[in-house]
C-alpha cells in the first residue's frame, strides 16, 4: 500500500537522491527545504512526479510543520535538514543547536502527537570523534569535538529515549564520506571529492593538505539514499544507531591517482601542510547495519568515483 513520507532537507544532496529513490519504489513523499544550502533544481525529476509535493519551508518551525503533519498522516520521516558545516557550528553555536538539536525535538513530538512511527535520523560519524578506535563501531563511547557532533549525538539520545519512553521507531544512520552527483563543490564545506572534481573538470591543480595518506570511509550518496529509504520502509527495523558506511578506507593518494587517469592533463597535484583538527583516518564498521536491512553498500568506490569525475563533463 502507498505510503506518504515527509523528507526534510529534500533539495540538498543526500535529500534529493532519497526522495528519488522512495518515489522510484512507488512512495508519496512530500519535500521540505529552505533553501538554505539545498537547490531546487536537484529535485527536477521529482518535481515531474505526481507523487512529489514540493514545500519551501524551514523544518525547524513547527507550526509550519505541524499544517503537514495535519494534512497528511505521514507514515515516517527522514530527516535530513541540518547545519551541515561544522566550522560554522564553532561560529554560532546558537544556531547549531537550533537546527541540529531543537529542530529534532521539534519533529519528534509532531511524529508522537500524530502516531507517526518511523522517524530516521541522519547523524554523523563525527560523534566519534578522532581518537576512537578504528574501524568505528556503534558500541565505541562518543566523542564529539566539534559543536556539530554534539548536536548531532544529544539528539541521537533525546530520539533514543523517546523510542523507550513512547515506541518512536528511532534509527539514527551515522553516515561516514558521503559523495556523488549534485554535491556542491562551491561550498566551503562540501566533500573533498567534490572538490577534486571540479577541479580537474576545470584543468586546475589539487591541493592535498598533508602527505595524501589520510584515508576515508567514502560511501557514495546512491547506497545511502538507499539505506535511507530502506530504513524508513522496511518493517523490521531495530531502533538504534547504525553506521552507513563500506568499511573500506581509501587514501587521498588512491583518490589521486584514479584522477590522474581520468584527467591526464591536470597539473600535478600541490602539497601543503596538514589542517589542524583534520582527522588522519576514518573507517566505519558495517556490519550492524547489515545485520538490521540485509543493506551492503554495493556502488564499488572506483565506479562511483568515475561517475562522479565524469558527470556533467
Amino acid at each position: 500500500m502507498m505510503s506518504t513520507y515527509l523528507v526534510t532537507g529534500a533539495a540538498g544532496f543526500i535529500g534529493s537522491h532519497s526522495v528519488e529513490w522512495l518515489l522510484g519504489q512507488g512512495q508519496r513523499v512530500v519535500g521540505v527545504d529552505n533553501l538554505r544550502t539545498g537547490h531546487l533544481e536537484n529535485l527536477a525529476d521529482a518535481r515531474s512526479s505526481p507523487r512529489f509535493e514540493w514545500v519551501l519551508a524551514d523544518a525547524g518551525d513547527e507550526a509550519a510543520m505541524r499544517v503537514l503533519f495535519e494534512q497528511h498522516r505521514f507514515a515516517g520521516v527522514l530527516h535530513l535538514a541540518a547545519l551541515v558545516s561544522v566550522p560554522e557550528s564553532f561560529r554560532d553555536p546558537a544556531l547549531n543547536s537550533r537546527l541540529n538539536l531543537v529542530a529534532v525535538d521539534n519533529l519528534a513530538r509532531l511524529c508522537l502527537e500524530f502516531d507517526c512511527k518511523r522517524f530516521v535520523f541522519a547523524s554523523s560519524a563525527a560523534v566519534y570523534g578522532t581518537a576512537a578506535a578504528l574501524p568505528n563501531r556503534e558500541s565505541a563511547s562518543p566523542q564529539p569535538q566539534s559543536p556539530y557532533a554534539a548536536a548531532k549525538l544529544a539528539a541521537e539520545v533525546m530520539l533514543l529515549g523517546y523510542a523507550a519512553s513512547y515506541g518512536l521507531e528511532a534509527v539514527c544512520l551515522r553516515y561516514f564520506n558521503v559523495y556523488g552527483p549534485r554535491q556542491d563543490p562551491t561550498s566551503p564545506y562540501s566533500g573533498v571529492l567534490s572538490i577534486f572534481t571540479d577541479r580537474c573538470q576545470r584543468g586546475l591543480p589539487v591541493t592535498v593538505y598533508g602527505d595524501g595518506e589520510q584515508t576515508r570511509d567514502f560511501v557514495s550518496v546512491r547506497d545511502v539514499a538507499r539505506a535511507n529509504g530502506k530504513s524508513l520502509l522496511d518493517t523490521g527495523v531495530v531502533v538504534g544507531r547504525y553506521n552507513v558506511c563500506t568499511g573500506r578506507a581509501v587514501s587521498l593518494n588512491q583518490v589521486l591517482a584514479i584522477y590522474r587517469e581520468l584527467f591526464p592533463g591536470v597539473p600535478p597535484t600541490t602539497y601543503a601542510e596538514a589542517r589542524i583538527g583534520d582527522i588522519r583516518h576514518s573507517l566505519g564498521d558495517p556490519q550492524l547495519l547489515q545485520d538490521m536491512l540485509r543493506f551492503e553498500a554495493v556502488i564499488l568506490f572506483a565506479q562511483g568515483l568515475r561517475e562522479l569525475a565524469l558527470a556533467n563533463r
